[in-house]
């Protein structure tokens, strides 16, 4: 005989079983809802990745789109944060345009040429911004402290610098260190760079969109990490000029194709000077640098592009490092180089600045000076250079200074000292105030 004290808790108990059993069912509705939603949103995502990648093979026209796995084609920066339907019903001009850049990638793409589109912010003409030498070894300090600081581009190019060089329609730097997790430092040199391969997403952020590997340090880590370097700028959509698996890589020039213009890029290293220097030559069967002490295979590089571009840019590593005078070398070759048909050179390596000047009517910036380099407290600049059809329509020297491991854009009288600096050093062009450069 129960009594009505058990009763009670056996109703109790039946309660709480009945809606313990509600709420699991509640829960796994819930779960399977949850579930069907996320498999939904995976396979909508799944069919916009493959609608755009097929769009990216018939821009490219198929697999022949892709020199040495670099992406050929590079939207402009600033309208890839443009909301889709802006970017869409370009006018009649800019159409023209597109079709005289694609049918001439499609040309240098079948004659075997390294090439890339860039859209560019105006139809009219393309935007070039050069940079010096970046390190982004974590042994050395630029690196060390960006990274403790919390690895933000943002709190390391200041004062509207990061923004410059994203805008820039074409960006470039001197890539001055391997990428690799392999190889051993080179015997008996002093100082020897070798970077995580996952700091190559750095480029990226900075708007990086070509990089020079023709340096002294590309090789410091030997063969593997120069290999290393070469599968990392490709995997990460970068490309790369002045260095190669083989010679014939390395000889190769960057064709820019831009608007209805083909602008050619070509680098080289004159440093180190002597017979068998640490940073080995590309050969025929091997890996490394397309080197111009001895210029014969760089004037033939040069040949090349004339014969085959509208406008030609040499991006040479050369001089003495730390010293604002250009040495006898850089002031022979410079010589040589423009008569042989270049028409802009923008040189790196002495770790300073040094002059502008004009020789056989071509402008030289001698170097760039160290971008983000190292700790010290430097002056430096980004030079940006304007070309349409006719060739520069304007060349501006932006003044910066590299100080405590970050890079800052300079403005009023700490850009006008480093100005009238250049115009000290620069007795054959004249800088205004804007730092903007003529020449006779």
């Amino acid at each position: 005989m129960s009594c009505s004290k058990c009763k009670s808790e056996d109703l109790h108990f039946v309660y709480i079983k009945t809606e313990y059993r509600y709420g699991r069912e509640i829960m796994w509705r819930k779960i399977k809802l949850f579930i069907m939603v996320m498999l939904a949103v995976l396979i909508t995502g799944m069919g916009f990745m493959l609608l755009y990648l097929e769009k990216l093979k018939n821009e490219s026209g198929g697999s022949g789109g892709v020199i040495v796995e670099f992406p050929f084609h590079m939207p402009h920066k600033e309208a890839q944060e443009q909301p889709q339907e802006e970017q869409q019903e370009p006018d009649a001009p800019d159409s023209g345009l597109e079709e005289k850049s694609l049918a001439l990638y499609e040309q240098a793409v079948s004659s075997g040429q390294k090439a890339m589109l860039v859209a560019c912010e105006s139809p009219e003409r393309v935007t070039l911004s050069f940079a010096g030498d970046i390190l982004f070894d974590e042994a050395y300090a630029v690196m060390y402290r960006y990274v403790a600081r919390g690895s933000s581009v943002e709190d390391t190019f200041l004062s509207g610098l990061l923004e410059r060089m994203r805008a820039a329609d074409v960006f470039m730097l001197n890539n001055e260190f391997p990428y690799s997790n392999r190889g051993t430092p080179t015997e008996g040199k002093q100082f020897t760079f070798r970077a995580n391969p996952q700091h190559v997403g750095i480029l990226k952020e900075l708007g990086v969109d070509l990089v020079s590997l023709a340096n002294n340090h590309a090789y410091d880590y030997g063969n593997e990490a120069l290999l290393d370097t070469f599968d990392t700028l490709e995997s990460a959509g970068i490309p790369y000029v002045g260095a190669g698996r083989n010679l014939d890589e390395a000889l190769k020039p960057v064709y820019l194709i831009a608007n209805d213009m083909k602008i050619a890029v070509v680098s080289a290293t004159q440093i180190e000077r002597n017979a068998n220097p640490d940073t080995k030559e590309a050969t025929a069967a091997s890996a490394g640098v397309l080197r111009c002490l001895d210029p014969s295979a760089l004037l033939r590089v040069i040949a090349e592009a004339k014969e085959n571009s509208d406008f030609v840019i040499l991006y040479i590593h050369w001089g003495t490092e730390s010293q604002e005078d250009i040495d006898w070398l850089q002031e022979e070759q410079s010589a040589t180089y423009a008569r042989a048909g270049v028409d802009l050179i923008i040189g790196d390596h002495p770790h300073c600045l040094q002059k502008i000047d004009v020789v056989e009517g071509v402008p030289v910036v001698y170097s760039l000076g160290n971008f983000w380099f190292n700790s010290k407290t430097q002056d430096t600049c980004l030079v940006e250079v304007t070309v349409n059809r006719e060739g520069i329509e304007n060349m501006r020297f932006v003044p910066c200074k590299s100080e405590e491991c970050r890079t800052r854009l300079l403005e009023g009288t700490e850009a006008e000292g480093v100005l009238n600096y250049m115009r000290s050093i620069s007795p054959n062009v004249y800088i205004d105030s804007d730092g903007y450069i003529t020449w006779n």
